[in-house]
């Protein structure tokens, strides 16, 4: 595919995803337009073998964007990182189609494995800001992880994930990903369960003020 090609298709994927982008000729000023123009042609050099010229065009990209991009790494079509500055991807991570990343994002290695160390993203998989993945385990698709999130082992297709570690919240989710690009909204367990333990606690605070008045009553009729 020339640059043109690329550009047109790049931006049309930046439309869908980006409210901000306005024009096509913006594309050429995202990150993730460049950083991916030069991954495309260090991850031909590494499969020629060619490792020192593929790691060299890598790492120019990276301290050119902040996007670090193993040569060595498999992505899909359609894959967008918003914004870019700190998203580390790892030499043997696969991304599917259609997925996308957001600022401060890692996909790496636990630094026990050999071999495939790095995690698979299925396609429509979008993965919050500052999101860390990290072990050879799989990213069902159309799943969604939080902000912040840690994620240490396989996730199913369809599922929302927040927390450190990372666990399932939701599952089933109804909505492509990339259609309702929400990294706010997500459910949260946690403040679920103090919610209601603060719901409880104030339904038997309610019950002790009853029971004393009761008593009191009780008392001014005996007296």
């Amino acid at each position: 595919m020339g640059i043109i090609s690329f550009a047109k298709e790049e931006f049309q994927v930046i439309k869908e995803r980006d409210p901000a982008i306005k024009s096509p000729m913006e594309v050429l000023l995202y990150p993730t337009f460049r950083v991916m123009l030069s991954y495309r042609r260090a991850h031909k050099h590494y499969i020629k073998g060619h490792f020192f010229r593929a790691r060299y065009i890598s790492q120019r990209a990276a301290r050119k964007t902040g996007i670090e991009i193993h040569p060595g790494a498999v992505i899909g079509k359609g894959f967008f990182i918003d914004h870019g500055s700190g998203v580390i991807i790892g030499e043997t991570a696969i991304i599917g189609d259609n997925v996308t990343l957001y600022q401060g994002v890692t996909l790496g290695g636990t630094g026990k494995e050999t071999g495939k160390r790095h995690p698979t993203l299925k396609d429509n998989v979008m993965v919050s800001a500052g999101a860390k993945i990290l072990g050879s385990f799989t990213i069902g698709e159309n799943s969604k992880i939080g902000a912040g999130s840690v994620v240490l082992e396989e996730v199913p297709p369809n599922c929302t994930v927040v927390g450190v570690p990372g666990r399932i919240v939701k599952r089933d989710n109804q909505k492509v990903p990339r259609s309702d690009m929400d990294q706010v909204n997500l459910p949260d367990p946690v403040k679920e369960d103090i919610i209601a333990l603060q719901q409880a606690n104030t339904a038997l605070c309610n019950k002790v003020i009853d029971l004393e008045q009761k008593l009191k009553e009780l008392e001014k009729q005996k007296g």
